[in-house]
């Protein structure tokens, strides 16, 4: 008997897909484990395997178009048979996809549609600004590393787009020659707007994306090439494969939620594919990156020259609009008060030289920090939920977001199941997320899920501050600088290493009560290391 095949929900956030390529045609034999199509969600394209086995009888959404979450996708049953009372069914909601495709294009871009229906030549494909992130709606072209003229094939490196988050390697899924970029370097331009177009060579797309240079942004040329130039030097290539990774959607699915950067996993499989065992097995590497320095944060803002009675401008990057957005909504909508505590790192310092002892382990403070708060969350889960407007949502895995300054403004890649990973895994990760955030390589999905927060100031010296909530956490944890000073012990002053913590809480979720709670149990792992082993 025929099944029916529904657009599946490959996101949190996704409402539709489109159907970047389908792997099999109308007529084709499916078996279980067989690659359908690609998915292009609100995220990024993903392989979607069939589960059954049979023909492929029908496909509901044509390759380019769009459809709603379980609508029609596909039929598969068997060859031959009638499967008329379900395709009547099916036609409407295709129908209705291409339809909202066409409206959202037609209103980003009234132009785009006229010069992309009637006027794109045969064997031309018009590539537009992808949307590269759920929040994003704009791309800058942070680099071309194609030119006009140039050949391009399908998996070459078209260029770097910088989104509201990250800088990310954009790849070409045809084959041709690279006939007109719509985005000049350094340029921004509408998700959805023509970025470039590839053909056979000397076809005239002249009237193609004509209108588009009008979406560049409106800097000005010598900020562009003094900004470009600074982006060449300080963001290379993100590390990514310009091949596609083969790996099965659980398999992928748990790389996300466990933070596994897939491009380092080998695959097991067939033909090398990643499977869960895979996942379930990896082991990241210890070894620091090489650019990252140990319990650093990041740069701090790009450090501008002064001239006496001269005022300057500098264009706000993507990241910084959104930081500005965010923020602003957290601090405006969350009702945020503070707690504060000091803590005795005296042992702490024993325990973390007696750590740094041992062959090829380097931990920070930090580190320190960010275990015991992934294990004081395991006893208080009140902390590690997220205001809903009906409900909380209380999450079930810890992922700890580390806030990271770059040159530009700040993001907060994210430790997935944090209160799994062992020292020396958290300071793997940490340096290697703060290396590539300086150097614009993290991805999308690497900055997003986190369930609480940290932001640390103390290698500035920092004795104490409060931070804004980083949505949709209910509270964010502030780190001060360690800093001698006397204390009373025993009826005696001495001196003690003295760090003092503040706890930025939503009062929608986490109660005063609930939050002293939280700053007393993250008190006795850090006062004393080896309550984390009980």
């Amino acid at each position: 008997m025929a099944e029916v095949i529904t657009m599946p929900r490959l996101s949190d956030t996704m409402t539709e897909g489109k159907v970047a390529k389908w792997h099999k045609k109308v007529g084709d034999k499916v078996k279980e484990g067989d690659i359908l199509a690609e998915i292009e969600t609100d995220k990024a394209v993903q392989d979607f395997e069939s589960e059954i086995e049979g023909t492929l009888l029908f496909v509901g959404v044509e390759e380019g178009n769009a459809a709603a979450v379980d609508s029609v996708l596909a039929i598969i049953g068997n060859e031959g048979e009638d499967i008329s009372g379900l395709t009547g069914g099916a036609a409407a909601p295709s129908n209705a996809s291409e339809d909202k495709k066409e409206e959202p294009k037609a209103e980003s871009n009234d132009a785009a549609a006229e010069e992309t229906s009637a006027e794109v030549p045969a064997g031309v494909e018009v590539i537009t600004m992808p949307r590269l992130s759920d929040t994003m709606t704009e791309g800058k072209v942070a680099k071309w590393h194609k030119n006009v003229g140039d050949t391009v094939k399908e998996g070459d490196l078209l260029a770097e787009i910088e989104t509201d988050k990250a800088v990310q390697d954009f790849e070409s899924e045809f084959n041709g020659i690279l006939l007109k970029q719509g985005v000049e370097e350094g340029g921004a331009a509408p998700v959805d707007t023509v970025l470039a177009i590839i053909g056979p060579e000397g076809t005239d797309v002249s009237n193609v994306g004509a209108s588009k240079p009008a979406a560049k942004s409106s800097e000005k040329p010598a900020e562009q090439k003094s900004e470009t130039k600074t982006e060449e030097k300080a963001a290379p290539v993100a590390n990514s494969s310009s091949d596609r990774v083969a790996i099965s959607p659980l398999a992928k699915k748990m790389a996300q939620d466990k933070g596994v950067d897939i491009n380092s996993v080998q695959g097991s499989g067939e033909n090398g594919r990643i499977v869960k065992k895979d996942i379930e097995n990896y082991q990241p590497s210890a070894k620091p990156a090489a650019s990252a320095q140990t319990g650093s944060p990041a740069a701090a803002q790009v450090a501008l020259s002064f001239v006496q009675g001269e005022d300057t401008e500098t264009p706000n990057s993507q990241v910084r609009n959104v930081i500005a957005k965010r923020l602003s909504e957290s601090k405006f909508s969350a009702p945020h008060y503070y707690l504060m505590v000091e803590i005795n790192m005296d042992k702490a310092i024993e325990a973390r030289k007696e750590i740094n002892s041992l062959p090829d382990t380097k931990i920070s403070f930090n580190d320190m920090v960010i275990k015991a708060t992934a294990m004081a969350l395991r006893k208080h889960p009140q902390v590690n939920s997220s205001w809903a407007g009906d409900k909380i949502i209380h999450r079930g895995n810890i992922n700890v977001g580390v806030a990271v300054a770059i040159p530009d403004g700040l993001v907060v890649p994210v430790l997935k199941n944090t209160d799994q990973m062992n020292y020396t895994q958290i300071s793997a990760a940490v340096k290697d997320m703060a290396g590539r955030a300086k150097n614009k390589g993290l991805k999308a999905n690497e900055m997003e899920g986190s369930t609480f927060s940290i932001s640390n100031l103390g290698m500035f010296g920092i004795e104490t501050f409060t931070s804004i909530i980083n949505q949709p956490n209910a509270a964010i944890l502030s780190v001060g600088a360690i800093i001698e000073k006397p204390i009373v012990k025993n009826g005696q002053i001495v001196v003690g290493n003295i760090m003092k913590l503040s706890l930025a809480c939503d009062h929608r979720v986490v109660d005063g009560a609930t939050g002293a709670q939280f700053l007393q149990t993250l008190k006795t792992y850090l006062e004393s290391p080896l309550t984390l082993l009980l």
